[in-house]
């Protein structure tokens, strides 16, 4: 750029004053006036409302400072450039380069200074790529002529509002069903709605059903529409699907087990319907157990209940099968499983049912007479009540240990109560007691089980009276003379014992132990 000036003398001072007088005023004047002096050329019509205001789009010696003042003023712009949204914000070309670098200005008036060529335009980097028909519709078709590109709708109602044939019925998402290569061609997911298309309603027109363009409150069921295609004149009801399939209407299909849960096996395979089914076929609804259509059949008279399939079969009602062990929590083995089935039920199963326990049969077989508890089966077994019989002695409150486990049964158990028999040593060992009772009934302070003669007793550590001295060879019945009932109960007293050896009779006291002492009566060791 360059200026050409053409002075006169006159001129030439007059210039020269001019810019002496600018240098010498206020900083924001100065620059004011030279900016407009050195302007490189007028705006374009959109920027023309700035033509006096160059502060509006430049700052004075920061050029860097113009992009910022761009963006001010194009906010819509600088939210795409930041949100990587629109042209400004998706293309390579254009993201990240300053403004002047496609946009010049002070050009003149009438300068385009978009400078876009439409033609050459990638609509891709849009928020709206031109896909299918959408690829050869002309620009302005859609972008109206003194509305800015961006404002353009890109909802497909917006456009094709004349070409919807729904009257809005079906709202405004038309993608749902058409796509961008051919208007005319619908594609819809019915299977979305409460009613997917299965068989031959696949090929139906959508008129057929959506009459005058009706898609809510519309009915479902099949009488809705077939009810003239229905030659049984509602006597089945109106539940056609249980029948009939959507494949075709005369194609008969009823899985009587799956859409009843009542399997038509064996025999009545071959009924008829109407053999059960006397009034329509859903009513009244029929009930499933055998003992609603065979009353008349039962042999029993009700005895074993209405459960007659856990006994017999559909092939023929005579052929009968139940297995005790896998129908019941009792299964029958040993001698049970010969026993006929009145010996236990004794009233009819819907009633009461046998207790389960072995004592809830063998009571009056119970030779214990409960002595032993009501769990038999610790015991017995189900092959024999009599034979093999098992106890563990050592798990009851007297284990079998010694010579006791050599013992026959009955030589302590006089009874089959079990129970009469005592622990107590002395019960059964009375005539072995040579002590005569001296020492008390608990035989094992001192014996044991393996041999009635291997006996221990410390009278040191057992009983508060140690044996010193002289007495230390003494033997029990030497002190012990006198029968105790239960716990041995002497005294410890020395005039307990010497009262016939004390020769100062009781003079002294009773305290023998002050003078003598267990080594020798006669030693005597007062001070």
């Amino acid at each position: 750029m360059s200026l050409r000036f053409i002075f006169t003398n006159a001129g030439r001072s007059l210039v020269i004053g001019f810019f002496l007088a600018v240098i010498g005023a206020p900083p924001v004047i100065a620059q004011t006036v030279i900016e407009r002096l050195v302007s490189p050329g007028p705006l374009s019509e959109a920027h023309q409302e700035h033509e006096k205001t160059c502060s509006a789009c430049h700052t004075a010696f920061d050029k860097n400072a113009q992009e910022s003042l761009c963006l001010e003023c194009h906010e819509e712009v600088a939210s795409d450039v930041q949100l990587s949204k629109g042209f400004h914000g998706k293309s390579p070309d254009v993201k990240g380069a300053p403004c002047k670098a496609c946009h010049t200005e002070h050009e003149g008036f009438t300068f385009d200074i978009a400078n876009f060529d439409q033609a050459a335009f990638d609509h891709a980097l849009t928020d709206y790529a031109l896909k299918g028909g959408h690829s050869g519709v002309e620009c302005a078709e859609c972008h109206l002529p003194g509305k800015k590109f961006r404002e353009a709708p890109s909802d497909c109602v917006s456009c094709h509002k004349q070409d919807e044939p729904h009257k809005g019925q079906l709202g405004t998402d038309c993608q749902s069903c058409h796509n961008v290569s051919d208007w005319t061609q619908v594609q819809f997911d019915h299977s979305t709605t409460d009613f997917p298309l299965f068989g031959k309603h696949r090929d139906a027109t959508c008129a057929s059903c959506h009459i005058d363009e009706v898609y809510e409150g519309l009915p479902s069921e099949c009488v809705d529409c077939h009810k003239e295609d229905d030659v049984h004149k509602s006597s089945f009801g109106a539940d056609c699907e249980s029948c009939h399939e959507p494949s075709a209407w005369v194609k008969i299909a009823f899985n009587h087990q799956q859409q009843t849960g009542f399997a038509l096996t064996g025999r009545h395979a071959a009924i008829d319907c109407a053999a059960c089914h006397t009034g329509t076929l859903f009513e009244p609804k029929l009930k499933q157990d055998c003992i609603s259509c065979h009353r008349k059949d039962d042999t029993h008279k009700g005895r074993n209940g209405g459960a007659c399939a856990d006994c017999h079969v559909t092939s023929s009602w005579t052929a009968t099968k139940f297995d005790h062990n896998k129908n019941t929590k009792f299964a029958l083995r040993g001698a049970h499983s010969a026993v006929a089935c009145e010996s236990c039920h004794l009233q009819a199963v819907t009633k009461k049912l046998p207790g389960l326990a072995c004592i809830d049969c063998h009571r009056d077989d119970d030779p214990h007479e409960g002595g032993q508890g009501e769990k038999c089966a610790s015991c017995h077994n189900e092959i024999s009540w009599t034979e093999n019989t098992r106890f563990d002695h050592d798990l009851s409150r007297f284990p079998l240990l010694g010579k006791h486990r050599d013992v026959e049964c009955g030589a302590c158990h006089l009874s089959k109560r079990f129970r009469d028999a005592s622990t107590n040593c002395v019960d059964c060992h009375s005539e072995d007691d040579k002590h005569e009772g001296k020492l008390g009934k608990d035989c094992g302070l001192c014996h044991n089980p393996n041999k009635w003669s291997l006996w221990i007793f410390d009278h040191d550590v057992q009983t508060e009276f140690q044996l010193t001295g002289a007495h230390e060879g003494l033997t029990c019945e030497s002190c012990h003379k006198t029968v105790s009932k239960d716990v041995v109960s002497q005294s410890g007293e020395c005039i307990a014992c010497h009262r016939a050896d004390d020769k100062h009779r009781g003079a002294y006291g009773a305290n023998c132990e002050r003078c003598h002492n267990t080594s020798n009566f006669k030693s005597i060791k007062f001070p």
